[in-house]
């Protein structure tokens, strides 16, 4: 009997796929649809002149390719895979779907076919740590894991390796939630806060959208709820709904004093974690309810005395003449970087500064005055980075504007002094300046070891 995976695929032989975006992604997707004999184009808005070789390969096996700045000018599909960054109101993606085109994405269609159970997490802050704990629970424990989604592979074109008896554990964004109709069965929202306001229209779009995570599941389905956050705990599911919480007793996993508690039983004690900061005492939380009744208790205790966390995410770089040189350049919102100061017990040199997300900084400002001792501004939202702290009144740290990044980060390692801890933890996106906030903290990292 077919599986689910070659029943669909083998559904779209013939039919017109258009595939939006050609990124990394969405490029294995198009050898899939290829290898099942579907008429595919490929739309990108990169000139020809500056696609790479693997976009042309494509070209050579088959796909039609529409590029440059008209990319989506009278594009034609029975079928459209829209690319995460892309917003579904997009005119041209309105359009097809008005002229009878199905909309959807890769990892939509994963979830469809997906033999094996998936456990998805989104939030504004620590899904990719709480996905990469999961993960590395469940491995411990000898399940075999699949990780997925807005990190790792694309999972969509490997399907036909995953077996009924893994576990796929994805991290979605919002952008990837955005119109989704399908949900998992063990649904996880790490929290709320303003985030990604240039390309979602309102808060309200961006909560909507985290929604989808849940909406679809069925009775039975489990949904994990941050307790400490107004806007995830005012969630309901059709599901079983569990909770946890650093401040109050929840109906799942709860802080009391130094204790992870689940219920009654003490699972972990915080002083056993590797990783700094009380918001990954919430990521492991969350994390313990999405492996409940897959993993033990011991084999939590293990991954916590040895998981060293995810790059770019408060990553020791370096210590240089007693300074210690911090990468968190996931940091693209204010409350990510808010968690990354409240990790140190002693006030830091910070580098901030990047891309403006239309996101507000008011609450950034006391923070910094009550955290840092020297602030080095860059990018651009260097300027309202500056007022917030300015507005916040008292004590306020030594403020520099550097301009560009690398001058920030040679500023602050010139007057950083033995003892210090120099944080990398811009509350703002990289793409004033770079690519991604990959490329931006591997930046930071290669600048310090130049030191």
């Amino acid at each position: 009997m077919a599986t689910a995976f070659e029943q669909y695929f083998t559904s779209l032989r013939d039919k017109h796929i258009a595939v939006l975006g050609l990124g990394v992604s969405n490029r294995p997707l198009v050898r899939l649809l290829l290898s099942f004999g579907c008429r595919v184009t490929g739309c990108d808005r990169t000139p020809r002149e500056k696609i790479d070789a693997e976009v042309l390969e494509l070209e050579s096996l088959g796909c039609n390719l529409r590029l440059g700045e008209r990319y989506l000018d009278g594009v034609e599909a029975d079928l459209v895979f829209r690319t995460p960054g892309m917003h579904p109101g997009n005119p041209a993606i309105v359009a097809l779907a008005q002229n009878g085109a199905e909309v959807t994405s890769e990892m939509e269609v994963f979830f469809e076919v997906c033999p094996c159970r998936i456990i998805a997490v989104t939030g504004s802050d620590g899904k990719t740590t709480t996905t990469s704990l999961i993960a590395a629970m469940l491995k411990a424990a000898g399940k075999k894991v699949w990780v997925g989604g807005n990190i790792g592979t694309p999972l969509l074109p490997v399907c036909r390796e995953i077996s009924p008896e893994d576990i796929a554990v994805v991290e979605l964004s919002s952008f990837q939630l955005m119109d989704m109709r399908r949900s998992p069965s063990v649904a996880l929202v790490t929290n709320l806060a303003p985030n990604h306001l240039d390309v979602h229209k309102d808060m309200e779009e961006y909560v909507q959208a985290k929604k989808n995570i849940f909406r679809f599941q069925k009775e039975g389905d489990i949904l994990i709820l941050n307790a400490d956050n107004a806007i995830t705990d005012s969630f309901t599911g059709i599901g079983i709904t569990k909770r946890f919480s650093r401040q109050h007793r929840a109906n799942g996993v709860w802080l009391d004093g130094d204790v992870i508690r689940r219920g009654d039983t003490a699972v972990l004690n915080t002083a056993d974690i590797l990783l700094p900061g009380v918001h990954n005492i919430e990521n492991y939380m969350a994390a313990i309810l999405a492996v409940e009744g897959l993993v033990e208790d011991a084999t939590i205790y293990q991954v916590a005395k040895t998981f060293g966390g995810v790059e770019h995410r408060i990553e020791l770089v370096r210590v240089k003449d007693g300074v210690k040189f911090y990468n968190d350049s996931i940091a693209s919102s204010p409350s990510r970087t808010i968690a990354g100061l409240r990790s140190f017990r002693e006030k830091v040199i910070l580098i901030a500064g990047g891309y403006d997300k239309q996101i507000p900084y008011d609450e950034l400002g006391p923070e910094i005055c009550a955290h840092v001792k020297k602030l080095y501004l860059n990018g651009a939202t260097a300027g309202q980075i500056r007022a917030a702290v300015e507005r916040c009144g008292g004590e306020m740290p030594e403020i520099t504007d550097c301009g560009d990044f690398a001058s920030a980060v040679k500023a602050a390692a010139a007057d950083a002094q033995a003892g210090d801890v120099v944080l990398m933890s811009p509350a703002s996106a990289a793409f004033d300046q770079f690519k991604n906030f990959m490329v931006r903290g591997e930046t930071f990292k290669k600048l310090v070891m130049e030191l």
